[in-house]
């Protein structure tokens, strides 16, 4: 047998495989995109708005042991006032003294003025699949619809704040867990893809900017809405890594390093996602 003949061929075998593979893989990652854009034509097709009116009635309703409504809150920019708010987080909190995205400000204002436990509210805080985002979470959507059309602001320059997003960046890149993955893994060079969909370059403020404003966003695949703290536990998650908690340094040190790269782009929020 010629075996240096045998190999040529089947090597050709595999790259002609591998090319009608990744062909197909393109054609059906277009077809996905043409379904993402027919239900961007019709805005209120986004089932993730019926959250958002959800959020928005929680938001303002008196709640908690103490019985008062979120409208004490601050965000950063005065009591209340949501309009803008999103597009500015993460941001240091001097009266927390700590950074905190959009969750984890509602988390501590829910505890701190509403008089909600902590840990009643971290105990389980995604929903899973086919289940309606948890009432946090609704909230967080609303909020990050009254930023829908801004673009990304966080200034990111108080110490904390650098000290957060330098943080971010140092899991981001970290390799660790059963599969010694790392979000560099999937998400540090272009042209990557897990089965049929194309992974974003998050490292690149270029694509960071067009795929990090989309969260909370409504995913086809799970029928729920997802915000960022939850995106990024599902993928602890899908790396066996241990669970990342809701308002934890390291959920808001990434949060606040993706929002870093995403500093200029547009938020499109709630999004729609597979």
């Amino acid at each position: 047998m010629n075996w240096g003949r045998w190999l040529i061929g089947g090597l050709a075998a595999v790259a002609a495989v591998s090319s009608l593979a990744v062909a197909q893989d393109d054609e059906t990652e277009k077809a996905i995109e043409r379904y993402r854009q027919m239900l961007r034509q019709d805005p209120w097709s986004n089932p993730a708005l019926l959250d958002a009116d959800r959020g928005e009635d929680l938001w303002k309703a008196p709640r908690g042991p103490k019985n008062v409504s979120l409208e004490r809150c601050d965000l950063g920019k005065g009591p209340g006032v949501v309009d803008g708010a999103f597009g500015e987080l993460p941001r240091y909190f001097a009266d927390a003294k700590k950074v905190m995205d959009v969750e984890t400000r509602l988390l501590w204002c829910m505890e701190t003025l509403q008089g909600f436990s902590r840990a009643e509210l971290i105990k389980r805080p995604h929903p899973a699949g086919g289940q309606p985002i948890r009432e946090l979470g609704a909230i967080a959507t609303y909020i990050a619809s009254k930023s829908n059309g801004m673009k990304f602001a966080a200034k990111l320059d108080h110490p904390s704040e650098r000290e957060m997003v330098a943080l971010g960046e140092a899991i981001f890149m970290r390799r660790s867990g059963p599969f010694d993955f790392s979000c560099a893994t999937c998400h540090a060079e272009s042209g990557r893809r897990i089965r049929l969909q194309g992974l974003p370059f998050l490292s690149d403020p270029e694509a960071a900017r067009k795929v990090v404003g989309e969260w909370p966003a409504y995913r086809v695949s799970s029928t729920h809405v997802m915000t960022m703290q939850h995106r990024l536990y599902d993928c602890y998650w899908q790396m066996r890594m241990p669970e990342l908690e809701l308002g934890s340094d390291a959920s808001v040190a990434l949060a606040a390093y993706l929002v870093s790269k995403a500093v200029g782009g547009d938020i499109a929020a709630p999004g729609l996602k597979r």
